[in-house]
């Protein structure tokens, strides 16, 4: 695995020693979904607020509106026959280096009025600046980046790899009962996995979701759900699109997946111990669609559809798109048909992902979910 530089590992120390005192200031026990808050997002030294070089073959980890720009082309197939039904608003959520916005804003521009970035990472949001000025300048007076929620939405919300990052509570079943994993500090400092009772908000989901099996180790998300009822308050009119990787809550609490889904990546490498490079490593969990549809529909959104991203880009016609890309034997067509593998291939991103919608005095019927919904396994 590459090592961090000088400087890099200078941050890591610095973020790590500010998590430590943090541990002390409360007693000696620090709840993982706190560590990874402080982890991720602390201020001058977290992974997307600090100042990491994240995504992209030089980066940790490639999305897919970095693959291939027929990502974003697709996805604007979906949202042009919704926009006029709005205010015409696209916010996205966590815009990466830019890519997807500039692929949307150049596909909607006729439909678009305003498409509003909400971003927490200062390095990501220049980054974007740049991006957005090179490739699509004649519609800079109609992109906005936000520092808080808008009061009222109305548009398309769009959020692509955002749930995952989002700190979630470890849980484990030892000895019969359900533990709460958090962090403490062992004789030399250093961070160590330590379990405490239950917290009483927690008991009730883990109970009903979890198998009743000593060792399990599993998430939970309240973070994730609390989210998408702040949306769904605040959505007057419109859609919440989100594509990210995960399972229905079947699948994510089968009792063969005992270890849970956290993991961390760093410089295209798998990290099993969060513990290292702390600051430097990406942490995410997979998403629970089951209680992410739960939270919304409780908050009055409608479940508009759920699909495998495979199936959502299909149905929205990557292939067509692909198939427009010249002859099979030039270098663009190739170069496209590669990513297309790796957005549809089951092995790859294209059952793991899904596409989920919810929405609210908008057209139910999407082209994106016409074929393969999966709304009954939820």
């Amino acid at each position: 695995m590459p090592e961090p530089s000088a400087e890099e590992s200078a941050s890591s120390r610095a973020l790590c020693g500010l998590i430590q005192q943090h541990i002390r200031e409360r007693g000696g026990f620090l709840p993982f979904a706190d560590f990874m808050q402080l982890a991720l997002y602390q201020p001058q030294y977290g992974y997307y607020t600090g100042g990491a070089h994240k995504i992209g073959a030089g980066g940790d980890f490639i999305t897919a509106p970095a693959l291939t720009p027929l990502f974003g082309q697709t996805l604007a197939t979906q949202l042009l026959p919704l926009l006029p039904q709005t205010a015409g608003n696209v916010y996205e959520f966590g815009a990466g280096t830019g890519e997807l916005a500039a692929q949307l804003i150049s596909e909607l521009s006729g439909s678009l009025k305003h498409y509003h970035i909400i971003e927490v990472s200062p390095d990501l949001a220049e980054r974007q600046r740049r991006h957005l000025a090179a490739t699509v300048p004649q519609y800079l007076h109609k992109i906005s980046w936000l520092a808080e929620l808008p009061a009222e939405l109305d548009g398309i919300v769009i959020g692509n790899e955002v749930l995952d990052a989002m700190p979630c509570d470890i849980v484990r079943r030892e000895h019969g009962q359900w533990r709460l994993m958090g962090v403490s500090l062992n004789e030399a400092g250093q961070f160590q996995w330590q379990s405490t009772p239950l917290p009483a908000e927690l008991a009730a989901e883990a109970q009903a979701l979890l198998p009743d099996i000593d060792g399990y180790t599993s998430e939970l998300h309240l973070r994730q759900q609390a989210f998408v009822r702040t949306l769904a308050q605040r959505l007057a009119r419109g859609a919440l699109l989100f594509i990210d990787y995960g399972f229905d809550a079947a699948q994510y609490y089968h009792p063969q997946r005992s270890g849970g889904t956290l993991i961390g990546h760093y410089r295209h490498h798998t990290v099993h111990n969060p513990f290292e490079r702390v600051g430097l490593t990406d942490l995410t969990c997979h998403v629970n669609f089951t209680a992410l549809t739960e939270a919304a529909v409780q908050a009055g959104l409608d479940l508009i559809g759920y699909a495998t991203q495979a199936a959502f880009l299909l149905n929205l016609g990557l292939t067509e798109r692909l198939a427009a890309q010249g002859s099979p034997e030039s270098e663009a067509y190739i170069r496209a048909a590669a990513a297309c593998q790796t957005l549809l291939a089951p092995q790859e991103m294209g059952e793991l992902f899904k596409a989920i919608a919810f929405g609210r005095r908008i057209d139910p019927d999407w082209q994106g979910f016409a074929l393969g919904d999966l709304c009954h396994k939820l």
